[in-house]
């Protein structure tokens, strides 16, 4: 068999120091002894080792790499990849390096990809120095271990030999976190002796072809004279190619190195040159023609970089603003706005690694037009410096270096364009985070950066400026976002930045936003988060807004008084600060009670108590009163016989009256005066068209003719009212004054209820009127001498009305007690005011007037009782007196309900549920508020 000597002294090669070396590699252990150990070392002290190993292999330390955005801590990987058993131990466990990569957070969508990342920052920062630092070996060069890609493993007994003569495609599977492309894996390979060239079948592995060595010609190099003869050229070897050795003594050469013939030489073609010597003329025709070529080819030349489509404008915006240059910064930003805004729900952080923590950074440059200071993100938890910021945790001590810098003084004078425009890139840049925010995956990715925490506190802990207006807004509706997702205590930066916002700031929409921004803190999380250490002034405020006529910040101001008053110890601040007019806590109660009527929509419930009398047909058409008459005998026809119509008569379905009938009421109403001075009519109407026109007035009456014996006209669908009505629809008041020696009642129709009471003084009563001859102030009153006289004749004689007389405690009889009892018949209004109440449409009596009781149903002692409105049976009613012809209106019970909103499922919502929340938390707590008071256990 050959040996690798063989070979090079074949080949004439040298022998190398550097295969013999890299073959000894493991052979030494490193002694590092006097080193102090790797696991003993500290974050700063592990990362200046590694740093040192680096610059020492010439290689590139990644000092704080990032995977799906989140940072990645070298020496935790480091310590967790050693206890699974080192770099080449987990690359052969399947799924190892997913589950390695929970420690970091790492979220399960596309798990194989982050796992296959992580491998790779192992791979190119710790592999060489783990096997240097734990196993004591010299770790293979560079070239096959940091400069190739992270695929495969068995790094321990890797050498320049077995890597480089593993065949391509034969690599060791590196487990389910691994990215190939497509058809990486398949492999197209000649069978051997096929001139076709087609593949084998896929899923199928080949042999590697054979390799054959180069087979120098060991015999002679002085060739016979017959060797050359004749022109025979070398025919092929008839024995199989390889590594075989002939009985001679002598290889067998390769049919490519055999069968080689040289290329035969080919005549050059001479072409003689034009120069001013040989020719003047032509030579600088030429040099005229190649110059105008040349500027023609200049013009038309593509310039470098263009012709090409490049990136996409996504990835152009990102890497433009990451660039750090100002023209690009600006292309970006605008782009970006208008991307965020349009695309918005399709752009994720996630998909744009690093686009998040660039919008920050140049966010946060705002900071150097009013401080000389210039942030920076500190991964490693070790820069102190007052302008790092802590990227892993945040900045706890964040306000108290902002309250140390001094401010900048800036000339008053007009602001550069320079300036001006860095303001309105910093609002583009928070307008984008602001527009990207919006969307849930954004929100939580944004949550997850603690920088994205310290941002937010910078800007709203900038002095106040009106250039800053709109960027607070925008910083403002990103924590409404984001802080859903986090967990904030009482001393946190950006949770005093906001309670902060809401005391001092008399912007509505600030104060709402932050508002909002504090009641949504983990809202999104299992842990509940009490507000705690709310100023006194604050609450105070915010008990001042629930006297606005504003909705939405008194929702926003109950949201937080809700999740304020869940906390016993905050409560126990309110009652010790209830009496401290310095809060204005006073209305804070009186107002949550007027909010549970919030938004209510009044709604009534009616049951019926008695049901409905119906009214007996009136038997004849009612006089007109005087008044009306006068005001009838003012109008011209056919006006005159409408009103009078719709005075005294009114619609009824199943009534009816004969056309003659009619005509004869109207003929002897205005007949006796349509030749006198009161009527301006000389005439009246002819029956035609006084017929024609009731069925103009009334809609629903017809004129009729019903065949029989005798042909009888009648119109159908009115009939006479009880109580005429005035030309304003007013039903006239009827005097029921009855006394025992008539049959009938009264029956005067009067238009007022003062009417009515001076008619039943005068005309029934007998009580006299002042003389005119007394003084004018007193012409026409009553004359109350005899008032006062007891006569005990005198009773009430209103519709068998017995009150008067035997009603408890019985009261003397004498006119002017009369005249005062009179008043309860009379309509329930001011009588001085000339406005009788209006009866219902039907002509009924209301359910709530007083009831003209019998003689027999009052009690023993005149008292009315109730079980005297039947009969003896008890079951048979009792005869209804003449007022009650007019029918009665059922009676109700009326429950009235206020409901307050509700959502589409029914369920309470809005104002007046979130008010009584708050009244709920103050009923719970206040008793252990108390003792905590009597205690003195209150912060």
């Amino acid at each position: 068999m050959i040996t690798g000597r063989d070979l090079r002294k074949a080949l004439e090669i040298p022998p190398s120091n550097e295969s013999l070396s890299q073959n000894c590699l493991w052979a030494m252990p490193h002694n590092e002894e006097a080193e102090k150990p790797t696991e003993e070392l500290d974050g700063e002290q592990f990362m200046q080792r590694l740093a040192a190993f680096h610059e020492e292999r010439g290689t590139t330390l990644e000092v704080a790499p990032r995977v799906h955005g989140k940072p990645i801590d070298l020496q935790k990987l480091y310590k967790i990849t050693l206890e699974q058993g080192g770099y080449d131990e987990v690359t052969r466990t399947r799924g190892a390096w997913r589950q390695l990569g929970l420690a970091f957070n790492l979220t399960t969508s596309n798990a194989g990809v982050y796992a296959f990342t992580l491998k790779t920052v192992y791979y190119k920062n710790l592999a060489a120095f783990e096997i240097k630092d734990h196993y004591h070996k010299t770790p293979p060069p560079k070239d096959i271990l940091e400069d190739l890609t992270a695929r495969g493993g068995d790094l321990l007994t890797r050498t320049v030999e077995n890597f480089r003569q593993a065949p391509a495609g034969d690599a060791e599977a590196s487990g389910e976190e691994e990215v190939s492309t497509p058809n990486g894996n398949k492999m197209d390979i000649d069978e051997p002796g096929s001139g076709t060239g087609r593949s084998t079948r896929a899923g199928l592995r080949q042999a590697p072809p054979q390799r054959v060595l180069f087979q120098p010609d060991v015999s002679s190099s002085r060739q016979t004279r017959t060797a050359t003869s004749r022109g025979q050229s070398p025919q092929p070897m008839t024995s199989a190619p390889g590594n075989s050795y002939s009985a001679a003594g002598q290889h067998s050469m390769p049919n490519s190195i055999s069968n080689y013939e040289p290329r035969p030489p080919m005549p050059l073609t001479l072409r003689g040159v034009v120069t001013p010597a040989n020719n003047s003329t032509r030579f600088y025709q030429q040099v005229a023609q190649s110059q105008v070529g040349q500027k023609r080819k200049a013009k038309d030349m593509t310039k470098p970089g263009c012709g090409y489509d490049g990136p996409n404008i996504y990835v152009r915006t990102l890497q433009a603003l990451r660039s750090g240059i100002r023209e690009e910064q600006d292309y970006a930003l605008h782009h970006l706005v208008k991307i965020s805004h349009e695309r918005g729900d399709k752009f994720r952080f996630e998909a744009f690694p690093m686009l998040a923590e660039a919008l920050g950074e140049y966010i946060r440059g705002i900071t150097s037009e009013y401080y000389d200071i210039r942030w920076k993100v500190d991964y490693t938890e070790s820069d102190k410096s007052i302008n790092a910021l802590d990227g892993l945790n945040g900045t706890p001590d964040l306000v108290q270096r902002l309250k140390s810098l001094v401010r900048i003084d800036v000339a008053d004078e007009l602001e550069p364009k320079g300036k001006s425009m860095h303001f309105e890139k910093v609002k583009e840049a928070g307008l984008t985070m602001r527009n990207l925010s919006l969307m849930e995956d954004n929100a939580k990715y944004l949550a997850d950066m603690a920088e994205i925490r310290d941002t937010l506190t910078i800007v709203l802990s900038l002095p106040d400026d009106p250039r800053l207006v709109e960027l607070r807004h925008y910083m403002l509706d990103i924590a409404e976002m984001v802080t859903r997702y986090w967990v904030m205590p009482r001393n946190d930066p950006l949770y005093r930045i906001l309670l902060d916002e809401i005391n001092r700031s008399s912007d509505r929409g600030a104060i709402l936003t932050s508002l909002r921004a504090i009641c949504r803190i983990s809202m999104n999380l299992k842990d509940n988060n009490n507000l705690l250490s709310v100023p006194m002034t604050v609450v105070g405020k915010l008990a001042s807004y629930l006297l606005l006529q504003d909705e939405e910040l008194v929702g926003a101001t109950l949201d937080f008084l809700y999740q304020y008053t869940a906390v016993p110890s905050n409560v126990a601040i309110l009652l010790l600060h209830s009496n401290n007019p310095k809060y204005r806590l006073t209305p804070l109660m009186k107002e949550l009670c007027r909010l549970l009527r919030h938004g209510e929509v009044e709604v009534q419930v009616k049951s019926i108590l008695q049901q409905a009398i119906p009214d007996i047909p009136a038997e004849t058409i009612p006089d007109v009163p005087d008044d009306l008459l006068r005001q009838l005998l003012q109008m011209d026809e056919p006006e005159r016989s409408n009103t009078w119509l719709k005075c005294v008569f009114e619609e009824h379905k199943d009534s009816e009256i004969t056309q003659i009938a009619l005509w004869q009421a109207y003929q002897s109403r205005f007949t006796p005066f349509s030749n006198t001075a009161l009527a301006n009519a000389p005439g009246l109407l002819p029956a035609a068209e006084f017929i024609k026109n009731v069925s103009i007035i009334f809609e629903n009456a017809t004129a009729q003719v019903v065949n029989g014996t005798t042909s009888k006209f009648i119109i159908k669908g009115i009939r006479p009212r009880h109580i005429p009505i005035d030309t304003r629809q007013q039903p006239y008041l009827r005097c029921l004054w009855q006394p025992p020696s008539t049959t009938k009642p009264c029956n005067v129709f009067l238009p007022k209820p003062e009417d009515l009471y001076s008619h039943i003084l005068t005309a029934h009563l007998g009580v006299p009127r002042i003389s005119e001859g007394s003084s004018e102030d007193a012409t026409g009153k009553f004359d109350p001498s005899s008032a006062h006289t007891i006569d005990p004749s005198i009773e009430c004689h209103w519709s068998h009305c017995l009150r008067f007389t035997h009603g408890r405690p019985p009261l003397p009889r004498t006119k002017a007690n009369l005249a005062h009892h009179i008043k309860v018949h009379l309509p329930n209004n001011n009588t001085t005011s000339g406005k009788a109440k209006p009866l219902s449409s039907s002509n009924r009596t209301s359910a709530t007037a007083t009831y003209p009781f019998k003689p027999n149903t009052l009690g023993p002692h005149g008292a009315h009782d109730p079980r005297l409105l039947v009969g003896a049976d008890g079951r048979t009613p009792l005869a209804r007196t003449d007022v009650d012809n007019l029918g009665r209106d059922a009676a109700y019970h009326t429950i009235v309900y206020r409901n307050t909103p509700v959502d589409e499922h029914g369920d309470p919502a809005g104002l007046s549920l979130t008010a009584v929340l708050v009244l709920r938390n103050l009923a719970r707590n206040i008793p252990k508020a108390a003792e905590m008071v009597r205690s003195g256990d209150v912060e």
